[in-house]
């Protein structure tokens, strides 16, 4: 079969972006060097959350309303649910990164939300245990997404559209230059006009020269006495100040199991450097306290035994902000790698920015302020 894109990876992006081209009638393959969809990617773990108040650029708050429409739209099609709007309460000093940063961004898009003094998010929100120099900011508009089913959902319709997925073929070797692409896996070498690498952790073992890093993160879910007063229906995402790098974030429970088997809790901060074939999967004995500390310290009512832990692997770059660009020397090969543990909630949308750099060579989406220029990485002509 003659291909016009080969997508190296297909995790999130992946297989958005496979999903993508094979809808516009692209000839696709796609190469998963595990499963498909593979739990060692960094989708796993059920949920991940979705918010609209991001301080971290103003660019990517028109990135995130066409993902918005696009997790409603792959709903639709595979006939499931996948963005549940709980709303996502910041909690913090008001002169901390997280409350005012969430502030500045819902007023600058203006965002539908709601500021709560520490007395008023104890009465609102009493599973909480909050220090009296906490302040709140609670956005309508955010919620999770069933990761898991979301990925499988796209791959399915990937499949539906003609999308070639292969999985348990590594990429080996690849090469480009200006009449197309080839790429050598362990099963064979395919042919190409375009080569878009979404590998993720395993990022480093394809590409040399990225400034990204691999680091081992952990999440785990509590079964505390009672699960009710955590149902979303009368609790968010939300995500809570720590006093070091970082915040903790967790989501409501899900009574029919979608979201996990209790309650869901990690800690955002960039862990131990490791390398997607040397990560410890497995827990550690410092897990464990890692996402029950949380618990301990700001939702007493939420503690419980830890019935589950799951390792992820975050892919950071320095500034914490995306790489999607072109490479730096072949035209014929598109990149997206680097989301530092915050890109999964882009995927639907960024599979259509990914598609209209490998077909047109450009896209509409605002997408320069995740150049690789701004490490100095020039294009060589």
């Amino acid at each position: 079969m003659a291909y016009e894109v080969i997508v190296a990876g297909v995790g999130s992006m992946g297989a958005a972006t496979c999903r993508e081209l094979a809808a516009r009638g692209v000839p696709v393959l796609g190469l998963e060097q595990g499963a498909l969809p593979n739990p060692m990617a960094s989708f796993a773990g059920r949920t991940r959350a979705i918010r609209l108040s991001y301080s971290e650029h103003p660019d990517y708050v028109p990135l995130l309303r066409g993902a918005y429409a696009r997790w409603e739209t792959l709903g639709q099609e595979c006939g499931q649910q996948l963005l549940h709007l709980t709303g996502a309460l910041y909690m913090g000093p008001e002169t901390g990164e997280l409350f005012s940063g969430a502030l500045a961004s819902a007023q600058t898009h203006e965002l539908a939300h709601t500021r709560f003094t520490a007395a008023e998010l104890q009465r609102e929100w009493p599973q909480f245990n909050l220090p009296e120099n906490f302040v709140g900011l609670h956005e309508t508009q955010a919620g999770y997404v069933l990761s898991e089913a979301a990925v499988l959902a796209m791959i399915e319709s990937a499949q539906r559209h003609g999308a070639d997925l292969r999985s348990h073929e590594p990429v080996l070797d690849w090469h480009a230059n200006a009449q197309g692409v080839t790429v050598r896996t362990s099963k064979g070498e395919y042919a190409a006009s375009h080569l878009i690498f979404t590998t993720g952790a395993w990022t480093p073992e394809v590409l040399c020269d990225l400034p990204i890093t691999v680091t081992r993160q952990v999440l785990g879910w509590t079964q505390p006495p009672d699960l009710r007063p955590f149902i979303a229906d009368q609790f968010p995402v939300w995500v809570i100040d720590h006093d070091g790098p970082g915040f903790y974030y967790g989501f409501p429970h899900t009574p029919d199991g979608s979201g996990g088997p209790g309650l869901k809790a990690a800690l955002h901060c960039p862990g131990a450097l490791t390398t997607a074939a040397a990560a410890q999967r497995e827990p550690l004995p410092a897990d464990a306290d890692e996402i029950r500390a949380v618990f301990a310290r700001h939702l007493p009512a939420g503690d419980g035994p830890l019935i589950e832990q799951r390792t992820c692997l975050y892919t950071n770059t320095s500034d914490g902000h995306f790489i999607v660009d072109r490479h730096p020397v072949h035209d014929r090969v598109t990149l997206a790698c680097g989301f530092s543990g915050h890109g999964f909630k882009f995927a639907s949308v960024m599979g259509e920015v990914l598609a209209d750099l490998a077909t047109d060579g450009k896209t509409d989406w605002p997408i320069d302020f995740l150049r690789l220029s701004r490490f100095g990485h020039s294009r060589k002509s």
